[in-house]
């Protein structure tokens, strides 16, 4: 499924060819032929952009806790009297 960012952000680059349209300087299949270029192109820039911020906004779990024991100062040999 196309997201509308993308299809937004595809009519906003085929935006000078609608304007062509517009003036009568060019026929409505060279402007839909533009938007259907531009919609890959924009899919494929937006995903990079999505995929450069993915971890922008997210925080780190913390990690399992630790509890630290007390240190008797002795070798943990058996061996040892």
């Amino acid at each position: 499924m196309i997201r509308p960012s993308v299809l937004l952000f595809a009519l906003l680059m085929s935006a000078p060819a609608l304007y062509r349209y517009v003036l009568d300087e060019i026929d409505i299949a060279e402007v839909l032929i533009r938007f259907l270029i531009a919609v890959p192109i924009a899919a494929i820039l937006l995903a990079g952009l999505r995929f450069i911020t993915s971890g922008y906004g997210r925080t780190e779990e913390p990690g399992t806790p630790v509890t630290p024991t007390p240190d008797t100062g002795r070798e943990t040999d058996p061996d040892t009297p």
